[in-house]
């Protein structure tokens, strides 16, 4: 199953920080390797750009090392039709896989064809080259809404509002988008757009702060972060904004809902602090999560791929950086070692990659994590892109 991608930061302060700071002649974001890795070795050919895509994705993958020969596997791609890519697997030789994919073109059937790859080289690992990501950029002139390939292909702004956008999450489907403007009221509402036909309405609009909006696995509600009864609090309405339920009901400032794996609970960030808790999603009595890791942590995003694990934002001395929860210990581990902040970390569909925001004074680079290995990659040499990632 495709992933989409977006993230949201934890208190509203720092999501309008993130939003209006532009990126102009800052120093490139690099990629940070990690010597020693246990990584499968991998020769790639192809057709012209499909060669080069194809290493392009590889390469910022935790698992693989791309060589120029005698690697593990020898993997071939060639065009069949402008919608098709055929992969082929040689291992010792000898043909290990021969398959056709298709896709929406032959860019999206090339990556579809690489997660074959990597399923079929890599012990059983989901691909997430063909992933499709949402996110926030300035590339024409005002903070928009974006939609593109994981590696930023195919870009399509979805938004001419010509206002600060937050936090666009896709719908399970993958047809819809919510997400937070400042648009038409001139105070954080909550807008859906129907993709398919280029159409935004207000999702939701109550008095105070409305933010923070997240599809529930089924598609079928909505948590969000409202503060019109004088708390910013969780709620949780139908997929249609309508049905509004409260959800917690305690002091204190909430934000980043997002709903587990089978939908049954919700995690959020919370004050003191802010720290992890998680409640049933039907409402009911919160339990803290993390404990000891780290005086901050936000911006939780719980995978899909491992039930077991959240990644989330935590801060490490004067920066802050990516961080794992393992539920089944209850202990929370830093996964990334940036000269930067990393923030806004979203999973990937094999549950060991994330993309996340790296964050520098005047600079936003979009950049995969292999949380197992702590390898980062830019996913675009390009830094217009603001942050907000998420994936489907």
């Amino acid at each position: 199953m495709q992933k989409f991608l977006t993230v949201f930061a934890a208190l509203i302060g720092l999501v309008v920080a993130s939003a209006t700071s532009r990126a102009q002649g800052a120093p490139d974001i690099g990629p940070i390797n990690v010597a020693g890795a246990n990584t499968i070795a991998v020769s790639i050919s192809g057709e012209g750009e499909l060669a080069s895509l194809a290493r392009k994705a590889f390469d910022v993958h935790g698992r693989y090392r791309v060589v120029a020969s005698g690697g593990a596997f020898d993997i071939g791609f060639a065009s069949v039709s402008p919608t098709q890519v055929r992969v082929d697997i040689r291992k010792g030789g000898a043909v290990a896989l021969s398959q056709t994919v298709s896709g929406a073109n032959t860019r999206n059937a090339l990556y579809r064809a690489a997660d074959v790859a990597v399923k079929a080289t890599s012990g059983g690992l989901n691909g997430f080259f063909a992933s499709k990501l949402a996110f926030v950029s300035n590339r024409s002139g005002s903070d928009e809404i974006y939609v593109s390939d994981l590696f930023l292909g195919d870009a399509t702004a979805v938004t001419q509002q010509k206002s600060n956008v937050l936090s666009p999450r896709w719908s399970p489907d993958g047809t819809r988008l919510v997400y937070t403007s400042f648009f038409k009221s001139g105070f954080p509402d909550i807008f859906v757009i129907d993709l398919a036909a280029r159409r935004w309405n207000v999702f939701v609009s109550m008095k105070g702060t409305n933010s923070g909006a997240r599809f529930s696995p089924d598609g079928s509600q909505v948590a969000m972060v409202l503060s019109g009864g004088g708390n910013p609090d969780i709620y949780v309405s139908n997929s249609q904004g309508k049905g509004i339920s409260k959800r917690t009901n305690s002091a204190g400032v909430k934000s980043s809902p997002c709903f587990s794996p089978d939908g049954s609970r919700i995690v959020y960030a919370g004050e003191p602090g802010p720290q992890l808790y998680v409640m049933p999603a039907s409402g009911g009595t919160a339990q803290r999560v993390t404990n000891g890791g780290s005086t901050y942590c936000a911006e939780p995003d719980w995978s899909r791929a491992d039930p077991n694990k959240i990644v989330f934002t935590m801060r490490d001395g004067k920066r802050f950086q990516i961080g794992v929860l393992d539920l089944r210990t209850g202990q929370s581990k830093k996964v990334s070692a940036a000269p930067f902040d990393a923030v806004e970390p979203s999973w990937l569909d094999d549950g060991r990659h994330v993309v996340y925001t790296a964050r520098s004074a005047n600079n936003r680079r979009l950049c995969i994590l292999d949380t197992e290995t702590g390898k980062s990659t830019p996913i675009a040499s390009v830094s217009s892109e603001k942050g907000s990632p998420w994936l489907q």
